[in-house]
C-alpha cells in the first residue's frame, strides 16, 4: 500500500471551539478517497488544512512520505466549495489567465478542457454556462498543471442527475491518469458509486476509515458511526462541563472558608500571646489584629462583602 497523504492527530481550533480532534487520515496513490459526514462535521475544515488554506492547531501532514511543504502545493489540485471563475471570459481564456500565472504552455489548456468535456464551448462565456458546467471548469483549472492529488469538497452540490453522472464518470477517470482523488461529500448515494476508500467524521472527529465494499450498506454504517461519535462527544462535553462545574465550586467555597480560618488561627494566636504564656511579646496580638483585618477588609469578590464586614467587625472585638 502506497501512501500519498497522510495526516496525524490533526486538529483546528478557533477561540475554544474544537472544529477538528485529532484527525489521521491514510490516502492511497491513485484512488478516490471519499470523505462523509454531516454538514458541520469538519470536513471542509479538515481539506483546508491540507490545502494550506488554514494552519493546524496541532498534528502534522505528509505528502509523498514527507513533511506537507508549501512547495508541495504544486502537486495538488483543489476545488474547494465554488469553482474560481472570470465570469466575462470563455472556458479557454480562464484558463489561459492560470496559464500564464504558472508559465505552462497553452495545449495544456486544450488538454484540461478535453479531459473535461469543454472543447466545444467557443465563445460562450462562463458566466452563461450550467452549474454543471461551471463544476467541471473548475476541476479543469484544478488539473491544470498535472496534479498528483485532487480535492474535491461537495462537487455535485446543485447539480441536476445529468451533470451528476458527469462529473461521477470524470472523477472515476482520475486514477487511470495519475491522480489520485480526495472527495468530501454528505451524499451518501454518489460517494458509494465512486470511492474506493471511505472515512467518516462526524462532530470533528474521524469514526472511521476502510475500504468500501460493493456490497456494503453504506447508509447503516453512516448512521451507526455518526450516532456512536454523537454519544461519545456528548458524554466528553457532559464530563468536561461537570469538571469545571466542581471546580468553581470548590474554590468558591475555598474563597468563602480560607478568610474565616485566617480569622480564627489569628484570633486564637492572640488569645495566646496575650496570656502569661509570652508576656514580654505583647505588641504581638496588635500585629495579628492588623493582619486580621487586612484578610476581613480586602474583599475577594463582591458577594463577599458581607462576609467580610462580620469578619471585620470580630477582628475589632479582639
Amino acid at each position: 500500500m502506497s501512501i500519498i497523504l497522510k495526516t496525524t492527530n490533526l486538529c483546528k481550533s478557533f477561540s475554544r471551539q474544537t472544529v477538528v480532534n485529532n484527525i489521521s487520515l491514510n490516502i492511497e496513490k491513485n484512488s478516490v478517497y471519499g470523505l462523509l459526514g454531516p454538514n458541520g462535521a469538519g470536513k471542509s475544515t479538515t481539506l483546508k488544512l491540507i490545502t494550506g488554506i488554514l494552519k493546524p492547531s496541532s498534528g502534522s501532514i505528509e505528502f509523498d512520505g514527507h513533511a506537507w511543504r508549501r512547495k508541495d502545493l504544486n502537486d495538488i489540485g483543489t476545488l474547494i466549495e465554488t469553482p474560481p471563475l472570470y465570469e466575462n471570459l470563455t472556458a479557454f481564456e480562464n484558463l489561459k489567465v492560470r496559464t500564464e500565472l504558472l508559465g505552462l504552455p497553452d495545449k495544456r489548456c486544450h488538454e484540461a478542457l478535453d479531459i473535461v468535456g469543454l472543447t466545444n464551448t467557443g465563445k460562450k462565456r462562463a458566466g452563461q454556462f450550467s452549474l454543471g458546467m461551471k463544476q467541471r471548469l473548475g476541476i479543469a483549472i484544478a488539473i491544470l498543471n498535472n496534479p498528483r492529488l485532487l480535492i474535491l469538497d461537495e462537487p455535485t452540490n446543485g447539480l441536476d442527475p445529468v451533470g451528476i453522472e458527469e462529473l461521477r464518470e470524470l472523477i472515476r477517470s482520475f486514477p487511470s491518469k495519475g491522480i489520485t482523488v480526495i472527495l468530501s461529500s454528505h451524499i451518501l448515494t454518489e460517494v458509494q458509486q465512486i470511492a474506493d476508500h471511505i472515512g467518516i467524521i462526524s462532530e470533528g472527529v474521524l469514526g472511521y476509515e476502510g475500504v468500501l465494499h460493493a456490497e456494503e450498506n453504506l447508509e447503516k454504517l453512516f448512521m451507526d458511526i455518526v450516532k456512536k461519535t454523537e454519544r461519545k462527544c456528548k458524554s466528553m462535553k457532559y464530563l468536561k462541563s461537570e469538571h469545571l462545574k466542581f471546580r468553581r465550586t470548590f474554590f468558591n467555597k475555598l474563597l468563602i472558608i480560607a478568610p474565616l480560618i485566617t480569622t480564627v488561627f489569628a484570633w486564637l494566636m492572640a488569645g495566646l500571646l496575650d496570656s502569661s504564656i509570652c508576656p514580654c511579646i505583647g505588641g504581638i496580638p496588635f500585629y495579628f489584629r492588623e493582619q486580621l483585618q487586612f484578610f476581613a477588609i480586602c474583599p475577594i469578590k463582591k458577594k463577599y462583602v458581607q462576609i467580610n464586614t462580620i469578619l471585620y467587625i470580630l477582628c475589632l472585638s479582639i
